[in-house]
């Protein structure tokens, strides 16, 4: 009995980078309010890039809340996609290169969604990472977290429940 050697890593890598290139491309408003992601491995940090228009309060100047709130839910709810995908991602089921805003798998939908404002955001990139405490075949706990300058001094964090989809595609 042979042993099938490993598959090359450079063809694992664009697997897991076109899976999440088309996660994000699926959701304009990512693409609008300037929101990246540096993955690796399975680990995701959400980049929000600094832009004027990202301003609330041009006096201080602080990113509006509104910004820094979405931020977060599109943090959480990327990882928990990214996630959901993994393991057909890992395994080659998922054929990435077909992947397209009409055939790629239902998003998590937000059930509710609490921010802890802890300081004003700065008028710098901002940084974010979501950690799932709970994911389930019908809903999904997500703590999110996010940072400037220095990850030990948060400007915000969040806890959000969703509504996981069903893998055929159709609602629940």
């Amino acid at each position: 009995m042979t042993r099938r050697p490993p598959e090359p890593v450079h063809l694992i890598r664009h697997r897991r980078d076109r899976a999440l290139s088309a996660l994000v491309e699926g959701v304009p408003y990512i693409g609008f309010m300037g929101i990246g992601f540096d993955r690796r491995g399975d680990e995701l940090t959400a980049v929000l890039t600094y832009d004027d228009k990202l301003i609330g309060n041009p006096m201080l100047p602080a990113i509006h809340g509104g910004v820094t709130a979405s931020f977060l839910e599109v943090s959480a709810i990327m990882e928990l996609s990214f996630q959901m995908l993994w393991d057909e991602i890992e395994s080659g089921r998922l054929d990435v290169e077909a992947l397209t805003p009409e055939t790629l798998p239902r998003l998590p939908k937000t059930i509710d969604f609490t921010v802890d404002y802890l300081r004003s955001g700065l008028p710098r990139d901002a940084y974010a990472r979501a950690r799932v405490n709970r994911s389930g075949r019908r809903y999904a706990s997500v703590h999110v977290e996010a940072w400037q300058d220095n990850r030990q001094r948060l400007f915000a964090q969040a806890t959000g429940h969703f509504l996981m989809p069903v893998r055929d595609g159709t609602a629940e």
